[in-house]
């Protein structure tokens, strides 16, 4: 009997030295749980709590981060309780101070025209638009056919505003003499007979049986009476001049383009080569070179002023006069 009350002794001696040298786990609720790992899966872990007593498999999610990290610690059970530690906190990064550092001071605010006059920059810029300025005015001068000084004059006191001015202005033209047809109101009752550049003498007629004269071979001009009764002297055809009057003729596209057919074309055909036209305003007598547009209203002519081709546009109203002659 001894022997058996020995035993259960020892028994009972060894189940309660085993259950105090047992490792104590918390739960998430607050409690704790001690034992013997007895099997470890990714669905949670069994203990042994007595020498027959077992416990449920509990999951990972019902211990808490101390009982994790106390299970970690175990070979057998480190690679299912890792995954549920939580990290540690990171540590807060250290606060940034920016420090003022110190700025240039903006420069006072003013006008545009002001900054320019206060630096030497501005000032070398409105010289340099100064004298483009001038240049401009001296251009539109030669280009309107206005006095050069009038133009260098005007820019120079009026900067911008009188080169714009000028050029707003109508074109010069130059003028050149015009040449008197003289028209005969009443004719003489004899033939005239003088030579160009020399006084014409004073008219004596022939006598009544005297043959007349044989032709002088020089270049004159025969103006006969209406009433005339003999034959007319030949007339010079590389002196004879085609007036056209306004009130005699009306000037339009359609007489320009019957009239002068030659001058339309860049080339002028061989009849027309010889021959100047003359075209005559209020206030300006053209040599007209080509006829390069023609409208219902007005005419473009290219006239040579001044050295250089140009093309003016004269309306049919201003037209006063038309010549068209052979060159001398």
């Amino acid at each position: 009997m001894r022997k058996v009350l020995g035993t259960l002794l020892a028994i009972w001696i060894c189940g309660f030295l085993a259950a105090i040298g047992a490792e104590q786990y918390s739960l998430a609720d607050g409690t704790t749980v001690s034992g013997e790992i007895i099997t470890v899966d990714a669905s949670g872990v069994m203990f042994k709590t007595g020498p027959d007593t077992y416990t449920e498999k509990m999951p990972w999610t019902k211990f808490s981060q101390d009982g994790l990290k106390q299970l970690a610690q175990n070979p057998k059970a480190q690679p299912f309780a890792e995954p549920f530690i939580e990290p540690p906190p990171v540590a807060a990064k250290a606060q940034i101070n920016i420090n003022a550092v110190p700025r240039l001071a903006n420069p006072a605010s003013g006008s545009l025209f002001g900054a320019l006059f206060t630096s030497s920059v501005g000032i070398v810029m409105l010289l340099l638009i100064y004298a483009a300025n001038i240049f401009a005015g001296y251009e539109v001068a030669v280009f309107r056919a206005r006095p050069i000084g009038m133009g260098i004059g005007l820019a120079a006191v009026i900067p911008i505003i009188g080169p714009i001015i000028l050029i707003s202005m109508p074109t010069v033209l130059q003028t050149a003499p015009v040449e008197e047809i003289p028209l005969a109101t009443e004719p003489p009752p004899e033939p005239h007979r003088f030579t160009v550049g020399t006084p014409a003498p004073a008219y004596t007629p022939p006598p009544a049986a005297a043959p007349m004269a044989a032709p002088i071979e020089r270049e004159e001009i025969q103006i006969v009476a209406s009433g005339f009764s003999g034959a007319p002297p030949p007339k010079d055809e590389s002196a004879q001049v085609e007036v056209f009057q306004r009130g005699q003729f009306m000037f339009n596209r359609r007489f320009f383009e019957t009239k002068f057919p030659g001058f339309f074309s860049i080339a002028r055909p061989e009849a027309d080569r010889g021959k100047i036209l003359t075209v005559k305003t209020p206030g300006s007598l053209l040599n007209v070179e080509r006829i390069s547009r023609i409208s219902a209203n007005d005419a473009h002519f290219e006239v040579v002023q001044g050295g250089e081709r140009q093309e003016i546009m004269v309306p049919f109203s201003d037209i006063q006069q038309i010549q068209l002659k052979q060159k001398s």
